[in-house]
């Protein structure tokens, strides 16, 4: 049974699901087989161990880790500024309500 210290991902058992799923490219079949091992054995969380159980499907049908380092960083998703939301002019779509002072070029709509 791998103990926490030995496992190829520096801190794992602190990672988010969504930067495992994507470290877990950087690792051969023996790191992988190994953190699948520590994961069914401590968290068993069913996404964490479908997703090795399908990367490891990969590495055994020829593909290779990705290169990058496992233990560098994810950047984490930018929490929103303070007052509300992080949409922009450019993000955000039509007004929903049309001011209703009309249009006076337009005999049909009353100003």
């Amino acid at each position: 049974m791998p103990e926490h210290h030995t496992l190829p991902l520096p801190d794992y058992d602190h990672l988010p699901v969504g930067s495992l799923t994507s470290r877990i490219r950087t690792l051969d079949a023996d790191g992988l087989q190994t953190l699948l091992t520590y994961e069914q054995a401590h968290a068993n969380r069913v996404q964490v161990i479908s997703a090795m159980n399908h990367r490891l499907a990969d590495l055994r049908a020829g593909s290779q880790p990705s290169g990058g380092d496992p233990a560098a960083a994810q950047p984490e998703h930018a929490p929103a500024p303070a007052g509300g939301s992080g949409v922009s002019e450019a993000t955000s779509g039509p007004p929903v309500n049309p001011p209703s002072h009309g249009d006076p070029t337009n005999p049909a709509q009353p100003r």
